[in-house]
């Protein structure tokens, strides 16, 4: 498995690694034999980077990560906080932060984390510099290595890179998604920065086993969160209209070469992006962790299916996404 350096972690990262929501709740019930059973097989690939947060399943995800790291403690386990209370600038605060992390710490069964993220925090709370003053002073207690910020929006992304003391920023980049593109890695490639690509294949669209008859659980978010009921609607779906996606997703089939899966090439448009350091799909079971694992064994894309991507995502997905995030 290649390995990318994290430069202001001074750490290095698994080019793939594995998203662990799923393994927490909100997909769908994962039982945690299969939990454990995926998080072993990522292992035996060669993953090294984890995500998990302190809202998935409640803690449940983050347990599972523990587990897995007491019996390999040189992965590298990334959390996440800021969505346990509503959604005020005012509610990302010293206090606030340090108690949930010591309840991530708990649920971990980790003294010290590598990196913790803000979970995707309102506007107003890029702006403030007592967050980052209070980040700085849980790494120099000792309570985390390293920090960094999940975004929705790519202004926030480019506002947290600014940042001198902010290692990693994660953000959504996946063939629905090209805005990233134009600054904000460019921008954390110069920095730095690492950039952590979440919902690579937009919700499972990306995946091509889905059309206009799927449906899903009740408890699954792109049964309930369609709209953005929950949470911001940009993490179901990348926020494409779900036919829209269907079929956008047809079209880059035909760009897949024989003998490869459209998530396999979904990802690998991810990883070719200069300036990702890691990619992190979920997985379910072992099946689908070994079938996008191998995606990093693929060769880079050939020009004319990268200009293939952009022609999709010009005609059919900028109208409903560009200008949101």
């Amino acid at each position: 498995m290649e390995q990318r350096t994290i430069e202001r972690m001074g750490r290095d990262v698994s080019v793939v690694g594995l998203g662990t929501w799923q393994l927490g709740a909100d997909w769908g019930a994962v039982e945690a034999d299969d939990a454990r059973a995926t998080l072993d097989a990522a292992v035996e690939e060669g993953i090294t980077f984890f995500d998990t947060a302190d809202v998935y399943g409640d803690g449940r995800s983050e347990q599972f990560c523990g587990e897995l790291y007491r019996a390999h403690p040189d992965l590298l386990i990334a959390t996440k906080m800021g969505r346990r209370v509503e959604q005020l600038a005012a509610n990302y605060n010293r206090d606030n932060f340090r108690t949930w992390n010591d309840r991530s710490r708990e649920n971990l069964g980790i003294e010290q984390l590598d990196l913790v993220q803000l979970h995707c925090p309102p506007d107003g709370v890029f702006e403030v510099d007592e967050v980052f003053a209070a980040l700085d002073a849980m790494v120099s207690e000792g309570r985390i290595r390293a920090y960094g910020v999940s975004v929705e929006k790519c202004a926030q992304a480019l506002s947290a890179i600014a940042r001198p003391n902010v290692s990693t920023v994660q953000i959504i980049l996946n063939c629905f998604r090209l805005k990233p593109l134009e600054q904000v890695l460019p921008a954390a490639q110069a920095a730095g920065v690492g950039v952590i690509a979440r919902v690579p294949l937009a919700s499972g669209l990306l995946s091509g086993r889905y059309d206009e008859n799927t449906v899903f659980a009740p408890e699954d978010h792109r049964n309930y969160n369609r709209s953005g009921e929950a949470f911001d609607v940009g993490e179901t779906f990348a926020g494409v209209p779900y036919e829209v996606g269907v079929g956008a997703a047809r079209e880059l089939a035909r760009l897949v070469d024989p003998g490869t899966s459209l998530a396999q090439f979904a990802l690998r448009w991810v990883i070719d992006q200069p300036g990702v350091s890691t990619v992190i799909p979920g997985a379910r079971n072992p099946e689908q962790m070994h079938g996008n694992v191998a995606s990093a064994s693929l060769p880079p894309l050939r020009e004319e299916q990268l200009a293939g991507v952009r022609d999709v995502y010009d005609r059919l997905i900028r109208p409903h996404v560009h200008n949101r995030w």
